[in-house]
């Protein structure tokens, strides 16, 4: 049976794009629905002009109110009847209450070699630490940030020249490669890890 994804998105939804063009022929799932909390987030155009629905919850509205932005996303989830969540580049952090109901269903891409370098700044890190390979992460999500079961890794050198716009470009490269083969894999009831090198 074909698992409906819905992918989570901020801004211009390039892991998103991958997501999408990779659900084709044989891939064991489809995208049910692309979900922003951004009204103008660019990949919001990507999706409706692929024929994928569309739903925006803006998060100003709940200020100060993170359940409530989270039960309004749950209401515009349900009539698409997900069986999968993959986040991708989704910028808010969300609660146990919104996880723990998709514990081991819902994915996100994280642009550091899990566990290091959580949370947001990951290129300026590691060129600060002076990391000799950097790169990506598909995880399951758990309420921990970027802290749940790894389920692939993409690694690549740093090189002597890199800046962070560089090196996130590079790694950027990776994440269009390592979420779709993971996704894949992940929706056909295979939790092995991917490894890129």
């Amino acid at each position: 049976m074909t698992k409906r994804v819905a992918i989570f998105i901020s801004g211009g939804g390039s892991n998103m794009l991958k997501l999408l063009e990779s659900m084709t022929d044989d891939h064991p799932a489809r995208a049910c629905v692309v979900v922003s909390n951004d009204p103008n987030a660019r990949g919001l155009e990507i999706a409706e002009a692929r024929g994928v629905p569309t739903e925006v919850v803006r998060h100003q509205p709940f200020k100060g109110d993170r359940r409530a932005f989270e039960h309004a996303l749950s209401g515009v989830l349900a009539p698409h009847a997900p069986d999968i969540i993959c986040l991708a580049g989704f910028m808010r952090k969300l609660t146990a209450e919104f996880v723990d109901p998709w514990r081991d269903k819902m994915l996100n891409i994280h642009p550091s070699l899990l566990p290091k370098y959580k949370g947001l700044h990951t290129h300026e890190r590691a060129l600060a630490a002076g990391d000799k390979f950097h790169g990506c992460t598909v995880h399951k999500v758990t309420p921990e940030l970027d802290g749940g079961p790894i389920l692939g890794q993409a690694k690549i050198p740093v090189l002597p020249d890199d800046t962070p716009d560089r090196l996130a470009a590079r790694v950027l490269t990776q994440e269009h490669l390592l979420y779709p083969a993971v996704l894949r894999r992940f929706a056909g009831g295979d939790n092995r890890l991917v490894m890129l090198r």
